[in-house]
């Protein structure tokens, strides 16, 4: 489970609830059924319109990344079990690495060691693992798009939301408290754009393209961890390597063991 998803979800809840009640108005206005309709079914209205239906059913494996704590590899996992590769490839040599591949469930760091095990050269292998990066960032590129585009829509929604709310209290005018009834409605649907467009839509693309980033940038110490395998490198050497990545104040300190990896990013958005 992803804290920070969860707890900035709810809370920004709490937060329109309190601003509420602060400001004098009852929770229950946001009871609203025609408000929530305009907004959210045509938000998702929008998003049918804007994207091809291959990209619109992986909405929930989405929010799977978003609200789910990624269980791939960290750095500090890494250095110990490319240190410990590297030993036994000095040791017993390249093709001992095909059973120590079995090992790990991450399907990237499978590929890399199988084609050292297969004999590739060193820039075949990068350029390879390379563009498979390049994918994998073009494909959850387009799964931030809904959500930015999700969050241009609803704001707008808001106001065609509020523009109908308006027309059906002018219908009201011979009745003073229906018509104040009824405006107050009317800006529901502006609060609901509001809200959704920049507290929810807006942040869930940038929770998506961190979490990218992230995934990006494991799978780039990787590449440097199977070429520094490939070379033959000391395992003092590939742990000072892999080191570089990390935070200053931490690269004295003693790397535990890692644990294998089971599932990415990546694999989650796969349609």
């Amino acid at each position: 489970m992803d804290r920070t998803s969860w707890i900035g979800f709810i809370f920004a809840f709490v937060v329109l609830v309190g601003g509420l009640i602060l400001k004098g108005s009852s929770p229950t206005v946001l009871l609203n059924g025609a408000a929530l309709v305009i907004i959210f079914a045509g938000t998702l209205a929008c998003i049918l319109i804007a994207f091809p239906m291959e990209e619109f059913k992986k909405i929930p494996k989405l929010f799977g990344i978003i609200f789910k704590d990624s269980k791939s590899y960290s750095v500090r996992d890494l250095i110990p079990l490319f240190s410990a590769w590297t030993v036994l490839a000095r040791r017993e040599g390249l093709l001992a690495l095909e059973d120590a591949s079995q090992e790990t469930d991450d399907e990237f760091l499978k590929r890399g060691l199988r084609m050292v095990v297969d004999g590739e050269s060193k820039d075949m292998i990068r350029d390879l693992l390379e563009e498979d990066i390049a994918a994998m960032e073009e494909r959850h590129e387009i799964g931030a798009k809904i959500f930015t585009q999700a969050g241009t829509y609803a704001p707008t929604l808001g106001v065609l939301g509020a523009v109908i709310g308006l027309v059906a209290a002018l219908s009201h005018l011979d009745d003073v408290a229906l018509l104040g009834k009824s405006i107050s409605a009317a800006f529901i649907a502006t609060l609901f754009g509001i809200f959704s467009g920049y507290v929810m839509w807006h942040p869930f693309a940038n929770k998506l393209k961190q979490k990218t980033a992230k995934e990006a940038q494991i799978k780039q110490i990787m590449i440097e961890g199977i070429l520094a395998v490939q070379e033959g490198l000391p395992a003092r050497v590939v742990e000072e390597k892999l080191k570089t990545y990390l935070p200053s104040k931490e690269r004295d300190l003693t790397v535990p063991v890692g644990k294998k990896g089971t599932a990415e990013v990546g694999d989650e958005v796969e349609a």
